[in-house]
């Protein structure tokens, strides 16, 4: 097996509790290859349009993610408490951002009522939906030599965007056990739990959206 190199993440005060102090190295954990480019989003989530009725618009506040997983490293947890990133893998892009892009897919091809506005667009925007990824890592609770299962967690909001009245609150979360405890094994299930989620999240906000006016 090859090194994987564990940086420990000391808790502090950054988003949920967590702050990113690197220190030890030792040898457990996946292998992967040198300098391995890796991506999620591009399963996509099964469709759920909802209830029939008008299309109607929304707009996604910017995506709230927790610091330590929001970057182009793949974050690793265990029961201990500790928090590592992958040696010589990462993601393509920052993980923030390959979900949001994710997001925007599910939308473009959900046969669904609700359509997302982009920032700047004319048409008006009926609902505002804000989401928080809360979890989005491989938790390793069987140990450092078992594969280890992907826990993705997000939180939604959606409000009107007339009276700014609740319309939803949200809790989502997908677990999704790797084939192996390998870095492709891995992230194919990082691709898994993110398709579940999302395919959920857009399914909700179209269901929210019944009863809403036309654009």
């Amino acid at each position: 097996m090859s090194a994987f190199r564990i940086k420990t993440l000391v808790a502090g005060a950054a988003a949920l509790g967590l702050a990113l102090s690197l220190s030890a190295c030792i040898s457990v954990f996946p292998k992967a290859k040198p300098s391995g480019m890796y991506r999620f989003g591009t399963t996509p989530p099964a469709a759920a349009k909802g209830p029939p009725g008008a299309m109607f618009g929304v707009l996604k506040a910017p995506t709230v993610f927790t610091r330590p997983s929001a970057g182009d490293r793949i974050l690793t947890t265990s029961p201990g408490g500790e928090a590592a990133y992958v040696a010589d893998a990462r993601w393509i892009a920052p993980a923030s951002v390959q979900f949001d892009e994710a997001i925007a897919r599910a939308f473009d091809a959900d046969p669904g009522r609700a359509r997302l506005i982009g920032r700047g667009e004319v048409a008006k925007a009926q609902m505002v939906v804000r989401l928080e990824v809360r979890a989005f890592e491989a938790a390793y609770v069987n140990g450092p030599k078992a594969p280890p299962e992907i826990v993705v967690q997000v939180r939604g909001v959606i409000n009107r965007t007339g009276d700014r009245a609740l319309v939803g609150d949200q809790l989502f979360e997908a677990r999704v056990k790797a084939a192996d405890n390998r870095v492709g094994a891995i992230v194919a299930a990082f691709d898994q739990a993110n398709a579940k989620v999302i395919g959920d999240i857009v399914g909700w906000i179209n269901a929210a959206g019944a009863g809403l006016p036309a654009e």
